[in-house]
């Protein structure tokens, strides 16, 4: 059995499309009565309510009948997968990490928070260009699924994961999954920006592709490999990510462009717009490795409660310089 740990509308969607062959799938739940309001009525209403669930999918609030399942996909938000692995008191061959994101308190990527909690376990990252709410509907995506164990992981998960309108391709890059993953969100919260204080699509545009060299550069000086990040798990996520208020980060960055305030715009959020976790670290980690990321930075500023329109005028008027240099 596959089991898919967190409920909200990324863990929905996927154990809807996994279950979408009628294969049991067990989802856990960590708010209360989310798994019996689920199991009743077929529907997570909190998080997902646009889809009817498959009969195939069970869901529990005891974190410990997942030690049970084959696969564990984990899909809980990044500043929490530690503590929720923590309270697991077994894990299966094959961890396969689903989240996005820099852990804040310690910097460490997701991949290196599993491995020193379950040491035992095999660890696998599936990333790409996905909405919630179209996987869950059937609608065709293709993702990364990249191996920490390999070929050989690869050839296990592959058929576990796969549907006809799910399509994973393999990867060994754990790191430029990862790494393409965490930094598309703090880029999509730039790109709601721009669209919040109406700059066009020449700037969204440029900016896309700016913040694309941003990815690179951190990606590849964390041991990450440039064709990953110019696959469906770097470039395609952001693309996606960057065009539409269907991402959380994106809306974001709209509401900050249209003039509200970061604490105003993260306030009764029921979802997680993990990019504004990811930015401060992600800034730290480029300072450290001296990398010139200066969207990364434009993001920071907005998140510290700049003016919009003035983290802006700042970014335009940095130094001219060739295409090709950093920055």
């Amino acid at each position: 059995m596959i089991g898919v740990v967190g409920a909200g509308a990324w863990g929905t969607a996927l154990a809807q499309m996994l279950a979408s062959d009628g294969r049991e799938v067990l989802l856990w739940a960590l708010e209360d009565g989310l798994a019996d309001a689920i199991n009743t009525t077929r529907s997570n209403g909190l998080y997902l309510p646009s889809a009817d669930l498959a009969p195939s999918i069970r869901a529990t609030g005891d974190i410990a009948d997942v030690a049970t399942c084959d696969i564990l996909l984990m899909v809980t938000p990044a500043q929490h997968l530690g503590n929720v692995l923590s309270t697991m008191r077994a894990y299966p061959r094959d961890l396969v990490l689903c989240s996005k994101g820099i852990e804040q308190s310690t910097g460490r990527m997701m991949n290196d928070v599993a491995r020193e909690i379950a040491p035992g376990a095999q660890i696998a990252v599936l990333s790409g260009p996905t909405f919630a709410h179209e996987v869950a509907a059937g609608l065709p995506a293709a993702v990364t699924l990249a191996c920490g164990g390999g070929e050989a992981q690869w050839e296990r998960l592959a058929p576990e994961i796969a549907r006809p309108n799910f399509r994973p391709y393999y990867s060994d890059d754990v790191i430029g999954a990862e790494t393409g993953g965490a930094v598309k969100n703090v880029l999509a919260i730039a790109c709601g920006v721009v669209d919040g204080l109406g700059l066009g699509q020449n700037a969204r545009n440029a900016l896309i592709t700016r913040g694309f060299a941003e990815m690179l550069r951190f990606g590849v000086a964390l041991g990450g490999k440039p064709e990953t990040l110019n696959g469906l798990c770097g470039l395609g996520d952001l693309v996606l990510t960057c065009s539409s208020t269907s991402s959380r980060n994106f809306s974001l960055g709209k509401a900050l462009g249209e003039g509200m305030s970061a604490a105003e715009a993260l306030a009764d959020r029921r979802t997680v717009a993990e990019g504004a976790h990811t930015a401060p670290v992600l800034r730290e980690l480029a300072n450290r490795h001296g990398l010139s990321m200066p969207i990364t930075e434009a993001v920071n500023a907005l998140l510290e409660g700049q003016r919009a329109p003035d983290v802006v005028r700042e970014l335009l008027a940095r130094p001219l310089k060739a295409e090709g240099h950093e920055g």
